[in-house]
């Protein structure tokens, strides 16, 4: 479904008769209000920011537990370490998360954006700072309309200097996912590196702007999705809507006159919704690019119909279809799980599936076999012929293994030149120059295919094999 075209209004002209093509921004005070989507979106602020700022201080086997060591080319999750070679878990990463956006958004819009998407989560945890200290939307507004004096002074300052602490501390979180946590606060504030100062400054600057100064300003034309969005969208998409049907004409009453004599709907135009609305749209307009789908105006609407003794729903979740033909709720939600929801799903189910699987059947081991190009064959004694290889043997698991390197493929095949069994400290690294020796008659003269095996003596699981070739020049 096409979101419908908004039309946004000309600023004023100037004096001199000319025209801004872009409107001037009004600031928006967003209301406070209650209920289930409230207490929703919340818990997920919540959870989301106890992973965020906790999961740095969690250690497994005497290391944080989550850690992007960029220096090392190690990434550390749990008992998990992930080398550069290991680039393909990020492709299926991104891949579920893709997936699980397109389907999320083809069932009930945009919920990403309402209660979980960092823009909304970081905006929100601002709006409760303001709120404590400047009071709640009227207040907030008469404050801005009051001349500066020294309370009006003191509440800013006070904002300001916790907004400013809450960036800080995100932004020590975020370099805390690159640099160990507990020695990047021990180093606090003068014994920073440069690049941890650079980053830590960098993500509070932009958490500081995005979230206290721009706010609806990054989801209206900053943010891509509100662009595409539509894409994604059905006439069985469940997306917040207002009945207009049951809500018009609108108008105010008093709460014992019944509307129906007075030929009004069920909306007594109160304004609640469009003051709760944190991008400052009228949800009675219809459905806007704007809309990031947080249903505060559900709770705000709700909150006036139960004071009116109106029954709930006059805004709320459904789809196009449901509301032209009347569905109700469960019928909506048998009709949102269609085609293309099922495929997304199905899509989604494989690939976390195979991700399972490979992360389950992973391999400590990584082998790369390189041919030294400066001796190809050469004649070690007489009747002997050698090849001369390195082998980049990697142990990615977190214990130290020993390992022994054999080869095949020709016969009397030797590995020599090598102190075996290969010994690699856990989540070590080690190039390992060897020769392959082998009898001049063994083959004929050209180049032969063979194989490396390189095996723990620990776990006979744990090897990998490495075809390379092997070069018997003529006589």
């Amino acid at each position: 479904m096409n979101a419908p075209e908004t039309v946004i209004p000309l600023a004023p002209a100037a004096d001199d008769g000319t025209v801004s093509l872009y409107e001037i921004r009004r600031k928006i005070h967003p209301r406070a209000v209650s209920g289930r989507f409230f207490a929703w979106r919340w818990a997920l602020i919540a959870l989301t920011q106890l992973v965020y700022y906790g999961l740095p201080w969690l250690e497994w086997n005497d290391r944080q537990a989550v850690l992007f060591d960029i220096g090392a080319r190690k990434f550390y999750i749990g008992g998990l370490v992930f080398w550069p070679q290991d680039v393909v878990y990020l492709t299926v990463l991104l891949l579920i998360a893709a997936y699980a956006l397109f389907l999320f958004t083809a069932v009930a819009g945009r919920l990403w954006c309402g209660y979980a998407c960092p823009q909304t989560v970081y905006t929100e945890m601002f709006l409760w700072v303001e709120r404590r200290i400047e009071g709640d939307r009227n207040a907030r507004i008469r404050l801005d309309a009051a001349p500066m004096s020294a309370g009006k002074l003191g509440k800013r300052t006070m904002k300001h200097a916790a907004w400013i602490a809450l960036s800080l501390w995100t932004g020590i979180t975020f370099v805390g996912y690159f640099t160990p946590i507990r020695e990047l606060v021990a180093s606090l504030p003068f014994g920073l590196g440069a690049w941890e100062a650079f980053w830590i400054l960098f993500y509070a600057l932009a958490t500081y702007g995005n979230a206290g100064w721009m706010r609806e300003q990054v989801c209206k034309y900053m943010c891509p999705y509100a662009r595409f969005q539509s894409a994604m969208f059905d006439r069985d998409t469940l997306i917040i809507a207002y009945d207009a049907q049951r809500g018009e004409p609108r108008g105010p009453r008093s709460r014992k006159a019944d509307p129906r004599t007075q030929g009004l709907g069920a909306c007594v135009d109160c304004g609640i919704c469009v003051q709760a609305c944190p991008t400052g749209i009228d949800i009675r307009q219809g459905l806007q690019y704007e809309c990031i789908g947080c249903a505060a105006c559900i709770d705000g609407c709700n909150q006036v119909m139960d004071r009116v003794g109106y029954a709930r729903g006059l805004i709320r979740y459904v789809s196009q279809n449901g509301l032209e033909r009347g569905y109700d709720a469960a019928t909506m939600w048998r009709r949102a799980f269609r085609g293309r929801t099922l495929v997304y799903t199905a899509i989604l189910v494989v690939i976390v599936a195979a991700a399972a699987a490979s992360l389950a059947g992973r391999n400590p081991l990584k082998v790369d076999v390189l041919r030294d190009r400066g001796a190809l064959a050469r004649e070690a004694e007489p009747g002997i012929v050698e090849n001369v290889y390195r082998l980049q043997v990697m142990n990615t698991d977190s214990t130290p293994r020993r390992y022994v390197i054999e080869a095949s493929g020709l016969p009397g095949l030797a590995v020599v030149g090598v102190a075996q069994p290969l010994a690699l400290d856990a989540e070590g690294a080690r190039l390992v120059p060897l020769r392959l020796r082998v009898a001049a008659g063994a083959a004929s003269p050209g180049t032969h295919v063979i194989e490396f095996v390189v095996r723990s003596l620990e776990d006979d699981a744990v090897a990998r094999r490495e075809k390379s070739t092997f070069i018997l020049p003529r006589p």
